[in-house]
């Protein structure tokens, strides 16, 4: 596989087999994503892989917090208050995509509610990584992290295995970073759930459309 095809191969996996991925895997794919370029070489990032009798246990203790409709300070703003209109056009359309696909209409908030809380069982996947970052570190290094988690789902494109970047993880700052041990001065950023797909599953059908280049991309000569 080249790269270009990795690109527009991966898109955000939201079922996936209960079938295990190696943790030599997991942890070689961590060391390889760290080639992602950062200014100043400041390499920011932080990864805890977790797998095995820690991620059941870790799901175990979301369902307690969902269950019981627990709730946190989230560690940051995951979108902008004030949204520009294309923008919200977008999530809005992706929205409607996933849960058309899932049968949810908008009106059965119920439904999507529930549908949504799979985020916090890593949508059934195996293992995930957490990306946790220095607090004193701003806007560039954030950056960065981004560079290091594309590495990461390109990577895993090429093993065969699929993803889902989850910033949903940032309202649950305390339970995370509490149960991975975060020193006080590094802040949870978000969560990557990592296995094999469920090609059964219905979310899984849903393609992320992206806006024509009309709305972003100029051209100078």
């Amino acid at each position: 596989m080249n790269v270009s095809e990795a690109v527009q191969a991966r898109r955000s996996v939201r079922g996936f087999l209960d079938r295990p991925v190696d943790p030599a895997l997991l942890r070689e794919l961590a060391l390889k994503s760290a080639r992602a370029a950062t200014g100043g070489n400041l390499q920011p990032w932080h990864i805890d892989i977790v797998h095995g009798a820690s991620m059941a246990r870790l799901k175990e203790i979301m369902r307690g917090k969902i269950e019981r409709r627990e709730s946190e300070t989230p560690g940051y703003d995951i979108y902008p208050r004030e949204m520009p209109e294309a923008m919200d056009r977008r999530r809005f359309q992706i929205g409607e995509l996933l849960y058309g696909n899932l049968g949810i209409p908008r009106e059965d908030r119920r439904a999507r509610a529930i549908w949504f809380s799979r985020n916090f069982q890593f949508f059934g996947a195996p293992a995930g990584y957490f990306v946790t970052v220095d607090r004193r570190m701003g806007p560039p290094q954030w950056a960065d992290l981004g560079m290091y988690l594309q590495n990461l789902m390109l990577l895993a494109v090429e093993a065969g295995l699929a993803t889902c970047p989850q910033e949903c993880w940032a309202v649950y700052p305390a339970t995370v970073e509490g149960f991975l041990g975060t020193p006080p001065e590094r802040m949870l950023f978000c969560g990557v759930a990592i296995g094999y797909e469920d090609k059964d599953e219905p979310a899984n059908r849903t393609y992320a459309p992206r806006a024509p280049e009309t709305e972003w991309l100029t051209e100078f000569s």
